[in-house]
């Protein structure tokens, strides 16, 4: 942990996770988020419990170390329900960019202090990363899902085609 301004978000970590968890909550239809937020056991509400623990897992990252792998691994699952709830990339990726609203919402008297604003500055530019990084996942998760798609398609054509009588056979490689 480098500065005095991760020394503190450190220390508030836990509410500030919760009100970034409570605004990406809101992205989802009014209903889904009340589940979201009302019970967050990982057990009777899977999403929510990743969510919550991705959320405090990136907020982690950002604090100490920005491990590729250990950022992906916290991201996949948020960014993978969102990419399959036909959620557009800038809807599925900005929960992110929530972070900043966050911290300048619940720092405000620290980010008083100049040498804690330029220290936002810098944190802020590791936001930006998460949420390039989490564009790509989407863009991952959207590319498998047009594949699966894509495949069943075939495969449903193919079947009807052979029921039809206008194959045979399994069609072969080139």
């Amino acid at each position: 942990m480098g500065n005095g301004l991760e020394k503190i978000i450190a220390q508030k970590k836990s509410a500030l996770v919760k009100k970034w968890f409570d605004l990406t909550a809101q992205t989802y239809a009014p209903d889904t988020a009340e589940f979201l937020k009302s019970n967050k056991n990982q057990f009777a509400n899977p999403v929510g419990g990743n969510m919550l623990n991705g959320l405090s897992g990136l907020l982690d990252q950002l604090i100490h170390s920005m491990d590729p792998e250990t950022i992906a691994s916290h991201l996949d699952p948020i960014i993978r329900i969102r990419a399959a709830q036909n959620f557009t990339p800038a809807q599925a990726t900005a929960f992110i960019l929530f972070l900043k609203k966050v911290l300048r919402e619940n720092l405000t008297k620290e980010l008083r202090d100049s040498s804690y604003a330029a220290e936002l500055i810098v944190f802020e530019s590791k936001i930006d990363q998460l949420c390039l990084t989490a564009f790509d996942i989407y863009m991952q998760c959207r590319e498998k899902i047009f594949q699966i798609s894509a495949n069943e398609m075939k495969n449903r054509t193919f079947r009807a085609f052979e029921r039809a009588g206008l194959i045979s056979e399994t069609p072969e490689g080139p």
